[in-house]
């Protein structure tokens, strides 16, 4: 029965149920019927019809169909943080991306916006997940929060999923196997019957450093290969708590081919530098597209992408590569206003065949720490 009840995944935390320390006990009767007891992190707890039906399931695939019982309670407060710190691994509570850790965490900038930075950033980790990969997006974007949407993780009004929390422990959202943590699943509609995702948030930089730095320490990603970052246009706050907070992020420029946005692409490029990052590639998004004619229809001019990377690649060791150049495309506009991304909604796309390239790109190389200065001291 353990073995069964251990094929049982909390959906939230995406651990066995068994090492969560959810089962409080399983009660063999004469005539053959089982009782399971499961603890529940929270009162209310958004997963625990799944989670019934699947602990149900797992008895009665020893037990028999119709010879068990799923019992539900609520883990105690003593309970519940014996819970957390065994996901934290027993570290105080913090920041886990910091110099030591292998996760590779790639912030997605660009100099301007309108550029389809958060379009590419929702695809590229989709795609990465597909690839097998544990990824997390975090949307660092708080005044233009859009990630929700562009996954899917609003309903009919607009409203984001709410992430659950555990005491000071919050479990993000899963999209197309992406755990997703945004500002937009935590502000409410300005109005009564107002759409959630028409409210401003009108914060300036102590507040969204603050922001940024809760979402990288109470947030619970798990062990994660990437750790994707969406962030807002420019070179503003955001940027400067990126380089403090996760100082060997790596970064992937977005322009488009338009010489004028190639100009202010560069310059993300360089503060990410300053604040000591790598820049590891430039994505050209909006680039030329086949009519049904069979020729180019070039809407926002060419070569923005190439120069991008050709200005960056200035005086390194290690040239700025131009990753891809993602064609405009119906396809990719309408897989964001559904929520469903193009790379699987329509995997053929050159859109998503592009984006697919980024991923390869990034999915090829490793996680490790050579190179990186770590925080130990030798006494």
């Amino acid at each position: 029965m353990h073995a069964a009840l251990g094929g049982v995944i909390d959906p939230e935390i995406r651990k066995p149920i068994t090492e969560l320390d959810m089962v409080g006990g399983v009660t063999a009767g004469d005539d053959g019927r089982v009782r399971v007891d499961v603890r529940l992190t929270i009162v209310g707890c958004p997963a625990s019809d799944r989670i019934e039906r699947d602990v149900r399931d797992a008895a009665e695939s020893v037990a028999g169909a119709g010879n068990a019982e799923v019992v539900l309670s609520v883990m105690t407060p003593e309970q519940r943080a014996a819970l957390t710190e065994r996901l934290r691994g027993g570290r105080a509570r913090g920041n886990p991306f910091g110099p030591g850790t292998l996760t590779r965490v790639i912030a997605v900038t660009s100099g301007k916006g309108g550029v389809g930075k958060s379009t590419l950033t929702a695809n590229l980790a989709v795609a990465l997940a597909t690839r097998g990969l544990s990824v997390g997006l975090v949307d660092a974007d708080v005044h233009g929060f859009s990630i929700p949407g562009l996954l899917g993780l609003v309903d009919e009004h607009g409203t984001a999923a709410r992430p659950t929390r555990v005491d000071d422990m919050i479990l993000p959202p899963v999209a197309h196997g992406v755990k997703v943590v945004s500002i937009g699943m935590f502000v409410e509609p300005a109005a009564p019957g107002a759409r959630a995702s028409s409210t401003a948030v009108a914060w300036r930089g102590p507040m969204l450093h603050r922001t940024l730095s809760q979402f990288l320490t109470d947030v619970y990603f798990g062990d994660l290969d990437v750790l994707l970052l969406d962030l807002p246009p420019g070179t503003g706050d955001i940027a400067i708590s990126l380089g403090q907070l996760l100082p060997n992020a790596e970064v992937l420029v977005v322009t488009t081919p338009q010489p004028a946005a190639a100009d202010v692409a560069e310059r993300s490029g360089v503060v990410a530098r300053q604040t000591g990052q790598r820049v590891i590639g430039v994505v050209e998004n909006m680039a030329a597209m086949t009519g049904a004619d069979g020729a180019l229809l070039e809407l926002f001019g060419s070569g923005g992408g190439e120069e991008v990377a050709r200005r960056l690649s200035e005086g390194q060791d290690d040239p700025v590569p131009l990753l891809a150049s993602v064609p405009l495309s119906v396809a990719l506009r309408r897989g964001g206003d559904d929520g469903v991304p193009v790379v699987t909604a329509e995997p053929d796309d050159p859109a998503a065949r592009a984006i697919e390239q980024v991923a390869a790109a990034v999915a090829a190389r490793p996680r490790s720490l050579q190179g990186r200065r770590l925080d130990v001291s030798v006494r």
